[in-house]
Formats: C-alpha cells, structure tokens, sequence
C-alpha cells in the first residue's frame, strides 16, 4: 500500500497536498484500488467554491459510484482535464498524474483536521 508521508488524508480517502496556499487533490491508492477501474470522473468547475468534508465530484468505476469530499475549503483554481478523457489515470498514478482539482486555500487551520500517513494507515488497517 502506497501511502506518501508528505501527504495529508482524510477518512474519505481523499489526499491533499499542501503548496503554499494552494493544495492539489486527489484519491488514495488504497481508494483506487477499492474501487476497481476507473471509468468516469466528475469534477466542478474552475472557479467553483467547495467546502471542507463536503463532496465536490463524482467518481465511478465497473463496480460503484463514490462521491469525493474536499479535504479543505476554498475555490478551484485548476481541474485535471485529461482525466476526462483518461480516468483509468486516477488508477495507474493516484498521487501523480492521476490528481483531480487544485484548491485555495481559505483557512489554514483546516490542515489540522487532517491525518498525517501513519493516521491514515491506521484507518484503512482497522
């Protein structure tokens, strides 16, 4: 199980990645792999506003429909549009190339809701 330790989690297996103020999301290796094939991926648009713990897409693969929740709240500032065409990327790298949205940041203390990798591997253990 690929669990990066300069990532933070959250108990929806979303990851986040922290830049400044900026933090790149996307869905856990231990999620994908849950999951099965990705087929399809919904994601709002640049601009949008979304909300911590709240779902900001849609994720489906051969055997389920899941929704994916922002680890923080803020405003989409980029979207991964190859994924529209390419899903099966969100399988074959989730901490890459597989990515989903790039958020601003609105409050920092929201990282601090956050698990760090030995947390979230506890999680997915229990």
């Amino acid at each position: 199980m690929n669990i990066p330790e300069d990532l933070k989690y959250t108990k929806d297996h979303e990851w986040a990645k922290v830049d400044s103020d900026v933090v790149t999301v996307g869905i856990t290796d231990y999620a994908q792999g849950e999951l099965g094939d990705v087929v399809f991926v919904e994601l709002p648009e640049v601009g949008s506003s979304v909300t911590q713990d709240e779902a900001f897409g849609t994720i489906e693969a051969v055997k389920a429909v899941a929704d994916l929740y922002s680890p923080v709240s803020g405003e989409v500032v980029e979207v991964n549009e190859k994924l529209v065409d390419a899903p099966e990327t969100v399988n074959q790298d989730p901490y890459g190339e597989g990515w989903m949205i790039k958020i601003k940041l609105n409050d920092p203390s929201e990282l601090d809701k956050l698990m760090d990798a030995r947390a979230y591997q506890k999680l997915i253990q229990a």
